[in-house]
């Protein structure tokens, strides 16, 4: 049980093509267009969050589908990616489930998975309309990098990298 929530929260590993996870990119899609004006155009496919490769989890507040996030595995390339990268994508919580620290929880135990799949940095990218997600990745040793992706030129766009430690990630998740 989350200590901050009221309630029993589980964490599943769901893929991305899971309904509960469609209708959770779903929402944060709208969360972008009521953020920015328009969706994440960044494409994005099931199978990339597939195992070995990737990985999609929800966390479920009492049975009920509240909050997400993926990683996706990377290979050296422009942009200054690197081999051994995740991109952490569709990090999102529903508005009534807020402050309870459950995107804490979702993301420590992103990193603990993308580090247990060989994985040594995770990067991602970001839009200065979410000052939410800023202050948690800093608060988590995140810090800039070089921009990369279809976003990369543009001036909203904050993209974050931290190298992943193994014995740093694999301390308690239970946030």
């Amino acid at each position: 049980m989350d200590t901050k929530t009221a309630g029993t929260v589980e964490y599943r590993v769901t893929g991305f093509g899971h309904p509960d996870a469609q209708a959770l990119a779903q929402e944060v899609q709208q969360e972008y267009v009521r953020r920015y004006g328009s969706p994440d155009e960044t494409e994005i496919r099931s199978e990339d969050f597939a195992a070995p490769a990737g990985l999609f989890m929800i966390a479920y507040l009492d049975g009920r589908p509240v909050a997400c996030g993926g990683w996706r595995a990377k290979q050296a390339g422009p942009d200054g990616l690197r081999d051994g990268d995740a991109e952490l994508k569709r990090m999102f919580v529903v508005p009534d489930a807020r402050g309870k620290g459950l995107a804490r929880a979702v993301l420590r135990r992103l990193e603990r998975t993308a580090v247990e799949a060989g994985r040594t940095r995770f990067i991602l990218e970001t839009g200065t309309e979410q000052p939410e997600a800023i202050a948690l990745y800093g608060s988590e040793g995140y810090a800039a990098i070089r921009k990369f992706g279809i976003y990369k030129d543009h001036p909203q766009s904050i993209c974050l990298g931290k190298e992943l430690d193994p014995a740093a990630v694999v301390r308690d998740v239970s946030v």
